[in-house]
């Protein structure tokens, strides 16, 4: 039972990582042993994570590279960079998106706006899972974690282009999941609800809003960033192995 969720031996880049979810993920990931690729836009962001893991999990537990998700290159780069430093990647957690504030329906989101979120939530994922993909196909292994949410789950009148682009990763996750299940290859999603992070600051510092969008769910409470971080690193560990292609709703009960 011991090694069930050791993931030793074991490598993830996971986007959107200096911060909230991604940040609990690398941290958690680390502690089960794990090489961690720690990325987002600002490298001293970064850094201050990695060297918080190096300090707790030993000096060549994390490194950080910065990459802005938008851009194809820079992704090329993030995974390139990656490589020279722990070889094949056996994890890929795509966590990075944008949430535009204020929310808005989808009828009345700017063309350049949308195009905005479809690319850094979708295209970009879309971009890094074809970057990881073929090495992961030549070793017969590997686990691709898309973080999406429960607005991807259900329509919403506020959420807008946000909720079209989670529902989108959830395909995306499906697809790899089908075309690469014979390489050994999972792909899967998680969809948290409310969780505190800064991402969602907005939502949780505002005490009416929060009362309310608690009361939905069976818990009653907010979500912490620990709490997707253990179905991540379940995911990427053994425990996870015969998941593939399915979508994990971690929202307090909100949508039992």
């Amino acid at each position: 039972m011991s090694t069930l969720f050791d993931l030793s031996g074991r490598n993830a880049i996971i986007t959107g990582s200096s911060r909230g979810i991604g940040k609990a993920i690398a941290l958690r990931m680390a502690e089960h042993g794990a090489k961690v690729v720690v990325t987002s836009r600002k490298i001293d962001a970064c850094e201050k994570v990695t060297d918080e893991i190096n300090s707790l999990y030993g000096p060549d537990s994390a490194i950080a590279v910065a990459c802005n998700i938008s851009n194809k290159d820079q992704l090329k780069n993030l995974y390139a960079k990656s490589k020279e430093w722990c070889g094949s990647i056996s994890t890929l957690v795509c966590n990075a998106a944008i949430n535009p504030w204020p929310p808005s329906p989808s009828s009345s989101i700017p063309d350049e706006l949308f195009e905005k979120i479809m690319k850094s939530n979708v295209q970009s994922n879309f971009w890094i899972c074809n970057e990881v993909l073929p090495d992961m196909v030549k070793s017969k292994s590997g686990s691709i974690i898309i973080i999406s949410s429960v607005a991807g789950l259900r329509g919403t009148p506020m959420l807008g282009a946000y909720a079209i682009s989670k529902a989108a990763d959830s395909q995306l996750a499906r697809n790899i999941a089908s075309e690469h299940g014979s390489d050994n290859i999972r792909a899967n999603c998680i969809s948290p609800g409310l969780i505190k992070t800064d991402f969602a600051r907005a939502l949780w510092e505002n005490e009416s809003a929060l009362k309310t969008l608690t009361s939905r769910s069976a818990l009653k409470r907010i979500g912490m960033p620990d709490e997707i971080a253990g179905a991540a690193v379940f995911l990427a560990s053994n425990a996870g192995s015969f998941i593939s292609g399915q979508n994990i709703v971690i929202d307090g009960g909100e949508s039992q």
